[in-house]
C-alpha cells in the first residue's frame, strides 16, 4: 500500500494540521495527489446527467443550453436518468438584466480684473490727490452628462460529481454576450468548451483544476515504466 494511501486512511481530516507541523510539505503533497487522481476520473465519464440548476427560471434556460452544447461536443452521452450516469452536473446559473448609471460634470471658470490709479500730490498738502479706476469680470460655464446603459450578464457555476459525491471537475463562467450570441448562450458554450479543453489536457497527461505534479522524493527508488530510450 502506498504511503499516501496509508496517510489517507490513518489520519482524520483534523490531523493534517499536526502533520503539517511535524512534516512540512506533507499536508500539501498527499491531498494534491488525491486531487489529481480524482480529476483523472473525468476520462472515464461517458454518460452525464445535468441536474436542474438553482437560480430560477433563467437557470432552467441555461441548463437546456448547456445540455445542447455538451451533446454537440460528441464526447458525452447526456441522460435524464441519474442512476445511469457516470457523473452528475450540478450548480447554479442566472441571467441578469440591470442598468448602470454614469454621471460626470465639467466646469470652466474664467476671471479677470484691471486697476489703474493716478496720483497728483499737491505741494505742501498732507494727502495726495489719488484717483483710480478698476474693473473685473468673471465667466463660468458648467456641463453635466448622465448616461444610463442597460446591461445583460449571465453566469454559471457548475461541477461534475461522481457516484461517491466527489467533485471531479468544476468551472465558473460569465458573459455579457458575444457576436451573434446571447449572454446565456455564450455561457453555456463556455462551460462545454472548458470541459472539452480539460478533458483533452488530461489525455495529454497535463494537470487540470489547480492540480500539480508532485516531484518524487530523492530517496524513492525509480521504477521504470518502459524501456530506456
Amino acid at each position: 500500500m502506498s504511503a499516501s494511501r496509508i496517510l489517507s486512511i490513518c489520519l482524520p481530516a483534523a490531523g493534517w494540521a499536526l502533520l503539517a507541523i511535524v512534516l512540512p510539505g506533507a499536508q500539501d503533497s498527499v491531498p494534491t495527489q488525491e486531487h489529481a487522481s480524482v480529476s483523472r476520473q473525468l476520462l472515464s465519464v461517458r454518460r452525464i446527467c445535468v441536474e436542474r440548476l438553482s437560480g430560477g427560471q433563467t437557470a432552467d434556460q441555461i441548463r437546456d443550453m448547456i445540455i445542447s452544447e455538451l451533446q454537440r461536443t460528441g464526447l458525452f452521452v447526456i441522460t435524464e436518468n441519474p442512476e445511469g450516469a457516470d457523473a452528475i452536473l450540478r450548480g447554479s446559473a442566472e441571467d441578469l438584466v440591470y442598468t448602470e448609471t454614469h454621471e460626470s460634470r465639467e466646469d470652466v471658470d474664467a476671471r479677470g480684473s484691471i486697476s489703474i490709479y493716478r496720483s497728483n500730490p499737491a505741494t505742501g498738502a498732507r494727502y495726495a490727490d489719488r484717483r483710480g479706476y478698476s474693473a473685473s469680470t468673471a465667466v463660468g460655464e458648467g456641463e453635466s452628462h448622465r448616461t444610463v446603459e442597460r446591461r445583460h450578464e449571465a453566469v454559471a457555476a457548475v461541477r461534475l460529481v461522481n457516484n461517491r459525491g466527489e467533485v471531479i471537475w468544476a468551472t465558473v463562467k460569465e458573459s455579457r454576450g458575444a457576436k451573434l450570441r446571447s449572454a446565456s448562450s455564450h455561457v453555456a458554450e463556455q462551460v462545454a468548451q472548458q470541459l472539452v479543453r480539460d478533458y483533452q489536457r488530461l489525455l495529454r497527461g497535463e494537470p487540470v483544476g489547480g492540480a500539480v505534479e508532485i516531484p518524487r522524493p530523492a530517496n524513492t527508488p525509480h521504477t521504470p515504466t518502459g524501456p530506456e530510450p
